[in-house]
Parts: C-alpha cells; structure tokens; sequence
C-alpha cells in the first residue's frame, strides 16, 4: 500500500515513525522542504496551497491511501482547492485528522460523534466545513479523527514545566480532554484498516481539569507548581483564552468498539508517567 500524507506536521510524522513499515512507499508534503531534516524515510514534497509540481500530483494519483493533516483557512481547505480534480480521479481510503473543538461549548458535559457541532470559534466551524469537503470530494473511504489536544515526546507538561512556561490556570468546571501521540497514530493506523468511512473522537479516558495535569507533572519531577491563576484575571492571549471557551467530557467509545483502538495510555498520568521514564523533562 502506498501512502501519501498532505502536512507533516507532529502527529503525521509520529505516525510513520512507528507504522511505516506497513507500507511500501510513502511520500509527503511541507511548505519547505530543504528547511526539514527529520523526514528520513519519507519522500518529501513542498505544497504551499497552490497547485503543486507534476511530480507531486503523480504520487497523489498513485497513493492508495491518503493521510490529511493540513488545517483549513478562511477560503477552506487548501489541498481541495489546489488538487480536487486529482483527489476526485480514483477510489482510496482518506484519513482527515480534524479536531474535537467542533463540538463547542457543553458545560462539561459528555458529547459523542452524534452531537452535532456547535462551536462558535471560527476555526471550529472551518474544521467542519473541511470534513464536509473531503467526505463530499474524495473518491473512497473517508474516515474523519476528531483529535483531543495532543502531547507526547517533547510536547508535554513535563516539557513546559521544565522550561518555565507552564501555568495553572484556574476557571472551575473546566475540563479538557487529551491523547497521547502514540494513541493517535494507531487511530490512523486503525482507520486506514477500517472496511468503510465515518467519524471517531480520538481522546483518552478521563476529561480533566488543565491544572491538575500540571500538578501531575510536577509531582513527577519533584519540583513545586506554579501558582493558581484567576482565569477571569489572567494575563492571556487572544487564542489561549479561546480555548477555555468551551468545556466538554468526550466520549471514545466509538473509537474503541468500532475500530478497536486499545489506548496505550487512557490517563494523561499514565502518558506523563512514560514521557518521564523515557527522559521528558529532565
């Protein structure tokens, strides 16, 4: 099978680190190509938006799988404007890596993929269109992820905490939910695998408050936490504070019976408690 992933990005490339041995050929896009050295193993191509090398378009053609992980801008999707033709010419399985900031704002409540979206952030209802898109353009199998905040190696409390950066912010009733980069990739792993399309929520088990996964992390370490902060007080940016918008428990039953993802780490203190031993945060 080949596989050809439009963005690169962390998750992507965690993806191939651990499952590209089941394919026979894979190659990918980055807006620069010569700017990246950590791609061995992937036949990179540069995308920019708009219509992208002959060369690049032949390996499109020739994927029997595609891996979508490029966010969408105000005028939609990019690779749909610059390659729908191209996406539309044979059937193959997609794999759209969304976002579950579609569903908005439940006043931490749980939500499944039968909620309907309802977010009021723009980027939220941008995410929607493009699982609109690819599931109305590609030929194929569609299989949308609706990923939780990600961490993993080099991308964690741990990380943060250890360079000064992490914050407690207190605003109650919040809770977020999150999944390790591992999980994810057997998601992806699990979708391409999948007889048929549909949407999934790719998160762990248990919601929880921002703050608490900080106070996990330093406890791991053996340093103090940072001080509690007001959320209502807080000096923060225009998308930080974006995120506190909304508070929802999501649900990942789905993704267990359907495409029978077993989450290697289900807690976030399971995956802090890996990241620790692996040498994060030290």
């Amino acid at each position: 099978m080949r596989l050809f992933i439009l963005g690169l990005g962390y998750s992507a490339r965690h993806f191939v680190r651990k499952f590209g041995g089941s394919f026979s050929h894979i190659a990918g896009t980055v807006r620069d190509p010569t700017a990246r050295d950590d791609l061995a193993g992937i036949e990179v191509h540069g995308f920019s938006g708009s219509r992208p090398a002959d060369a690049t378009v032949g390996r499109i053609n020739d994927a029997d799988a595609l891996l979508i992980s490029i966010p969408p801008g105000s005028t939609g999707d990019p690779a749909i404007a610059a390659l729908g033709d191209v996406l539309a010419a044979r059937r193959r399985k997609v794999v759209y890596l969304s976002t579950i900031g579609v569903y908005g704002d439940h006043a931490g409540g749980w939500v499944d993929e039968s909620t309907p979206p309802q977010s009021t952030l723009e980027r939220a209802r941008m995410r929607v269109t493009a699982e609109q898109a690819w599931t109305g353009t590609a030929q194929g199998d569609v299989a949308i992820l609706r990923l939780a905040g990600i961490y993993g190696p080099g991308r964690n409390a741990l990380v943060t905490l250890r360079s000064g950066t992490a914050r407690r912010i207190i605003k109650p009733g919040q809770v977020f939910n999150r999944i390790h980069v591992d999980d994810i990739a057997s998601a992806i792993m699990a979708a391409v695998n999948h007889n048929s399309g549909g949407t999934w929520n790719v998160c762990d088990d248990e919601p929880a408050p921002p703050q608490d996964v900080i106070a996990y992390a330093a406890q791991l370490m053996g340093v103090a936490p940072p001080d509690e902060e007001a959320f209502a007080t807080a000096e923060m940016s225009a998308m930080a504070r974006s995120f506190y918008a909304s508070s929802a428990r999501v649900s990942n039953a789905r993704l267990k019976h359907e495409l029978g993802v077993a989450l290697v780490y289900p807690t976030y203190r399971l995956g802090l408690d890996a990241l620790w031993r692996e040498g994060d945060g030290r």
